[in-house]
C-alpha cells in the first residue's frame, strides 16, 4: 500500500509540473500582449526614466496609440550614463528631448530575426540607427542590445544600455 502511495504521489507531482510548465508556454505571452508599448515599459520597473521623458514630451499617448512601433529602449542605467546634467537639461527643452525619444522608435514591428538583418533602421524622428551584429551581439548605434523581442499589444521593444542620439 504505502509503495503505491508513493506512486500516486509521484504522478501527481509529474501531472503537476507538467501543467505548470505547459501553462507557462499559453498564459505568458496572451499576458504580455494585452499591455500596450508604455504600460508594457512601465510593469518591468527599469524605465522610470523613460516613462518620465515620455510624459514631459507629451509622447505617452503616441506610443499607446496602434502601431505596430519598434523601440529600443534605454534602461534607467543607460540614462544614469549620461553626463552630469544632461537630463535635467533635456527634460527643461521638451523639443530636443522629443527629437532624441523619437530617434528610439522605428515604425513596424521590427522583431530581432529581422534587426540582425539590418545594417541601419530609419526612426519615426527621421534619422536611421546604424544597426550591427558583431559576433553575436547586435548594437543600434553605440548602445548594445540586450534583450530582444518583448512584445506588447502595439509593437515590440529591444532594451538598450546607452541613450542613443541623433547625428
Amino acid at each position: 500500500m504505502i509503495s503505491g502511495t508513493k506512486l500516486t504521489i509521484t504522478k501527481l507531482t509529474m501531472l503537476m509540473l507538467l501543467t505548470v510548465f505547459a501553462l507557462s508556454f499559453t498564459a505568458a505571452p496572451a499576458q504580455a500582449q494585452t499591455k500596450d508599448i508604455v504600460d508594457t515599459a512601465v510593469s518591468a520597473g527599469t524605465f522610470n526614466t523613460l516613462a518620465a521623458a515620455l510624459k514631459a514630451t507629451d509622447l505617452i499617448g503616441t506610443l499607446k496609440g496602434a502601431g505596430p512601433f519598434t523601440v529600443f529602449a534605454p534602461t534607467d542605467e543607460a540614462f544614469a550614463k549620461l553626463p552630469p546634467g544632461t537630463l535635467d537639461a533635456l527634460l527643461k527643452d521638451p523639443a530636443k528631448l522629443k527629437g532624441i525619444l523619437l530617434y528610439h522608435v522605428v515604425s513596424g514591428k521590427v522583431m530581432a530575426s529581422d534587426v540582425v538583418k539590418l545594417t541601419s533602421a530609419k526612426t519615426v524622428q527621421g534619422s536611421a540607427i546604424a544597426i550591427k551584429v558583431t559576433g553575436g551581439k547586435v548594437t543600434a548605434d553605440n548602445a548594445n542590445v540586450v534583450k530582444t523581442d518583448i512584445m506588447a499589444s502595439n509593437g515590440v521593444i529591444h532594451v538598450i544600455d546607452s541613450v542613443i542620439l541623433p547625428k
